[in-house]
């Protein structure tokens, strides 16, 4: 009787690991699947762009370099103008990284000095327009 009951449950443990070892391939499967599609180049990029996009401030570091490029390669032109002499382009290209930089690590000191420059600005055309209509 022994004999029978050890079998039974022998036979029981054994179809109960199969069934866990099944559903652990399974697992495994879809795993590896997951992994395959996370790793094509399409996804990854996907996945880059969407973790860049959703960085706090990101449109205002953006705007802020945007801004220091244009600032920086504006003063150079203007330096430079249509000169071709070797020294000049150096000393614009030396002011353009210069300028640059300082705008791009400092935008909201710029941004309110534009504020500052436009308000005084519309402020004073607004003075004189009520001037001449007296």
């Amino acid at each position: 009787m022994k004999n029978t009951s050890s079998y039974t449950r022998l036979q029981d443990a054994i179809e109960l690991l199969e069934d866990e070892q099944a559903f652990k391939r399974e697992l495994l499967k879809e795993q590896i699947t997951i992994t395959y599609e996370s790793l094509k180049p399409l996804n990854l990029i996907r996945n880059a762009l969407k973790d860049i996009s959703s960085l706090p401030n990101l449109s205002e570091n953006a705007l802020g370099s945007a801004v220091g490029l244009a600032s920086g390669y504006l003063s150079k032109k203007i330096f430079i103008g249509a000169s071709g002499n070797i020294i000049r382009k150096l000393i614009g290209l030396i002011m353009q990284f210069g300028i640059t930089n300082v705008v791009s690590q400092h935008p909201e000191a710029i941004r309110s000095f534009g504020q500052y420059i436009l308000e005084h600005f519309f402020r004073r055309k607004g003075i004189n327009s009520n001037n001449r209509a007296r």
